[in-house]
């Protein structure tokens, strides 16, 4: 009850306590307050579009302070990003097959008569990026594959007729050339200063709506989303400023109104943003399209080896210090890594003394590097590290490998002779197996007929039709040589050498105990 009470009623002598308590929170408020607003107001006046790096003697402020509008920024990018538009003759609409058959006229009659045979015109939208002022633009090769005409809309209304001057189907890129002068240019910014977390801004025209700018972070770098071998070369910042269809060929700009990158792709489950989106950086931009304008086509370096990544697992196979680099499965012959001396099982850890992280970086790397340059290797050999210099042959694209990897279902498994600690059945390779999995004439080392779902074998990814044709570095050409050769692996995992439809690919397995 007396709680109630002095919670409920008032003295006047409290009345009075309170009356001055107030007078004086609302006098502190406003005094507060006005220096906050003009604080505020400091900061709006005087953009800083670059945070400055914390100190001691600042806090976490400089690191916490927001950028309010982008809107200078926008205003000096948004005149030189513009409206792709492509056409081409698509292959006439056929009559169905069926119409020729006199049953199935009698029993449609003339509901469906014969249509003229007319090609359709099958039309694509993308935007763009002028570089220079007389005319030159950056846009993606899939907004303008196969145009028989395509036109640019600018920002002032103005509609102009393009040509390709050069489209590389490996870095996604084009380069198309418009008849003006005097045009609005986007600076290029070096992408290789981008880094994870910068602000970054989408422009571009999704679905035909009309320009649109976008804000985001720099989510990731140095992305891929498509298979190594598949002939291309990505190398994308990730970003989650939302980038939808039409965005294609955008720019993706930093705080400083420069252009760090194209955009491309998206990663969607439904075909719209979900904040995955990945732009082409700008450095490599830069360099395809240089080689366009001049040449019309891009020349780059090539190896001549089949790598993949070194894991946690393959590093202790090897007996590696570090979890790094990437190991060599298959030196091409003839190629700039044969002549160098490059071997299967190298991991090659820097080149030119840079470090390589993942497969995309080293390809990318080499790739970039023209044709005849003297590159040296960093490479760790039976345990010891060792530099070796190549010269670089010239890449050319082939088409991709039709199909998955993987074994025929044809064939019986159970002919094979078991190896119970991998969880696989094995025989020899002969001339009828290598026709089944389609191996390269003279392939030796066991194929695998049979892989228990449930064993360390189906674990690590082996399939059926993988032929093995080391273990623990150890040639095979038996089912004998291979369970000695796991026999010997104690508690490290096995690494196996698989020969995959001709790659040549390492895994690692921990057999059964």
């Amino acid at each position: 009850m007396n709680t109630d009470i002095l919670t409920t009623q008032r003295t006047p002598r409290t009345a009075r306590a309170l009356a001055r308590l107030a007078c004086v929170l609302v006098v502190s408020f406003i005094f507060v307050g006005c220096n906050w607003a003009g604080s505020k107001a400091t900061e709006i006046n005087n953009p800083q579009l670059n945070y400055a790096p914390n100190t001691a003697a600042t806090g976490g402020a400089a690191a916490t302070a927001q950028q309010n509008s982008y809107a200078d920024v926008v205003a000096r990018v948004a005149p030189a990003v513009v409206t792709v538009r492509s056409e081409r003759r698509g292959r006439a609409a056929q009559q169905h097959p069926f119409m020729d058959d006199p049953m199935f006229r009698d029993f449609f009659g003339q509901r469906m008569p014969n249509m003229p045979q007319t090609p359709r015109r099958e039309e694509g939208l993308g935007s763009g990026v002028i570089v220079t002022a007389d005319g030159y633009l950056l846009t993606n090769h899939h907004v303008v594959d196969g145009a028989d005409e395509i036109r640019v809309e600018l920002t002032d209304r103005r509609v102009l007729t393009a040509k390709i001057v050069g489209s590389d189907p490996p870095s996604d890129l084009a380069v198309l050339k418009i008849e003006a002068s005097n045009l609005p240019v986007l600076p290029l910014g070096d992408s290789d200063k981008v880094r994870v977390g910068d602000m970054a801004l989408a422009v571009g025209n999704p679905l035909g709506i009309g320009q649109t700018v976008t804000a985001g972070i720099i989510s990731a770098k140095e992305r891929t989303t498509s298979g190594v071998g598949d002939g291309s070369f990505a190398n994308f910042i990730q970003t989650d400023a939302p980038i939808n269809r039409g965005n294609s060929g955008g720019a993706l700009v930093n705080t400083n109104g420069e252009l760090i990158g194209i955009n491309s792709q998206i990663l969607s489950p439904t075909g719209g943003s979900i904040g995955i989106g990945f732009a082409i950086p700008s450095n490599m931009a830069k360099g395809v399209m240089e080689q366009l304008v001049k040449g019309g086509k891009v020349r780059r370096g090539q190896l001549g080896v089949q790598i993949q990544e070194v894991t946690s697992d393959i590093a202790a196979s090897l007996d590696l210090k570090e979890v790094r680099g990437v190991i060599i499965g298959v030196v091409t012959p003839g190629s700039a890594g044969e002549r160098a001396g490059l071997k299967q099982g190298d991991v090659i850890t820097a080149v030119g003394g840079a470090a390589v992280n993942d497969v995309n970086s080293l390809r990318n790397r080499i790739a970039s590097t023209a044709p005849g340059t003297d590159v040296t290797l960093t490479i760790v050999r039976d345990g010891r590290e060792q530099q070796v210099r190549a010269t670089l042959g010239e890449f050319a694209q082939t088409a991709r490998r039709e199909g998955e990897p993987g074994g025929s279902e044809q064939g019986s498994g159970a002919t094979g002779e078991a190896t119970g600690k991998l969880g696989v059945r094995v025989q020899p390779v002969t001339p009828e197996l290598a026709r089944e999995f389609e191996l390269q004439p003279g392939t030796q080392g066991v194929a695998v007929a049979d892989v228990d779902p449930n064993g360390p074998a189906a674990d690590a990814g082996i399939q059926r039709g993988d032929v093995i044709v080391q273990a623990n570095r150890q040639p095979v050409r038996s089912s004998a040589d291979l369970t000695a050769a796991v026999g010997r692996t104690g508690t490290r995992p096995a690494l196996l050498l698989v020969n995959r439809r001709g790659n040549a690919i390492f895994l690692t397995v921990r057999p059964r105990a």
